[in-house]
């Protein structure tokens, strides 16, 4: 029997993987995942490198001439980052060219300090698009209002952008509307559109974790009943959402003109809640056209019990909104929940990245002492 993931695949939804180590590149896992579990791509976030890097002995190697060179810390981090990033690009190069630069990609994000500045975005991304040096590399930009005319300047260069953080459906009409532009832009300055890709990382979980607390505390039985749905409905409206401005004319002259719609990706996919099916946030998003980033835990999941039942994220718009207005009746603010979504991952990936600068200080202080 052809496996769920192999079925996920043939849907049409790129399976990509939500965790990078340097010991994940060099025991062989991700080159496996790659052949045994069709992973076509890699995406990455300061919480992950935080993770990684832990693993001292891992990076160890490579510590030791940086901290000999006095590098400065953040220098440091980029440079062992980077440096996972590029070797995971050059695993799945094979997939990149495959799929003509559609899949076969790796996400690398901006520090966590530049969310609320575009000028240093832009700084930002481009140096790491630079130094990293592969093309199929993708600069993460979070989805803040600042960081909006940093992906349309971006874009505009030629760099291929992984949008994050997004959780409104009126910031994700926003995200669209920088990316078309900054195709626009790239078109008068001469740049191949072709080479231009570029994915919206639409968060799940984390919609279903606030909304079901403010249900819970309500109590009655229509507010509980209404638990684990506003995630996915969520989702379901950014695939209505796209799927209405990337076959509007304005995007049409672009794509004549070789240009990559932005594809929705589902992050966040691993379920917080007990409660529900470990495959939730996979098996009722499938469409054809979009990313899932999974952990390694939801991909194992997947693999052994998912179903693959037709296309799922492109129906039930209706019942989709239908839900959102029966929240509102209930008094709770589409707009706040999201507002505070946005600004509390903002919050957890500071924490990652601070913690990520602390183990990498312990480790060049133990080097140099």
């Amino acid at each position: 029997m052809t496996s769920p993931l192999a079925q996920l695949s043939r849907a049409g939804v790129s399976i990509w993987l939500d965790d990078l180590s340097r010991s994940r590149i060099t025991s062989g896992s991700l080159a496996a995942l790659v052949e045994d579990r069709n992973v076509v791509g890699v995406t990455t976030n300061p919480t992950i490198f935080a993770a990684a890097l832990a693993d001292s002995e891992a990076y160890a190697a490579q510590l030791e001439p940086l901290a000999r060179a006095h590098t400065s810390l953040e220098d440091t981090v980029e440079a062992l980052t980077s440096d996972d990033v590029a070797k995971a690009a050059d695993i799945l190069e094979p997939v990149y060219r495959a799929s003509g630069g559609v899949d076969g990609r790796v996400s690398i994000e901006v520090p966590p300090s530049a969310a609320r500045d575009s000028d240093a975005t832009v700084e930002h991304a481009v140096r790491l698009w630079e130094t990293i040096n592969r093309p199929n590399v993708m600069i993460k930009i979070p989805a803040t209002l600042e960081g909006l005319p940093a992906i349309t300047h971006v874009v505009a260069r030629g760099i291929s952008v992984n949008v994050t953080l997004v959780f409104a459906l009126d910031r994700y009409r926003k995200v669209v509307e920088a990316y078309i532009s900054g195709l626009e832009r790239a078109r008068e300055a001469g740049i191949d559109l072709a080479g231009i890709h570029s994915v919206a990382s639409i968060f799940v979980s984390r919609v279903d974790t606030e909304i079901d607390s403010r249900l819970t505390a309500l109590g009655t039985p229509e507010a509980l009943a209404l638990r684990g749905r506003a995630g996915i409905a969520n989702c379901r409206l950014a695939h209505q959402i796209a799927g209405q401005l990337f076959t509007s004319e304005r995007f049409e002259v672009l794509e004549a003109a070789g240009a990559n719609a932005q594809r929705p990706l589902w992050a966040s996919t691993g379920t917080k809640n007990p409660e529900y099916p470990d495959t939730l946030y996979v098996s009722e998003l499938v469409a054809a056209g979009t990313v899932n980033t999974m952990p390694q835990a939801t991909l194992d999941a997947f693999a052994d019990h998912g179903v693959v039942d037709g296309e799922t994220a492109s129906t039930g718009y209706g019942a989709a909104n239908e839900l959102f207005d029966r929240l509102a009746a209930l008094g709770i603010d589409y707009a706040e929940v999201m507002a505070q979504l946005e600004a509390e991952g903002l919050e957890k990936f500071d924490a990652s990245w601070d913690e990520l600068l602390a183990t990498v200080r312990t480790q060049l202080e133990g080097v140099r002492s």
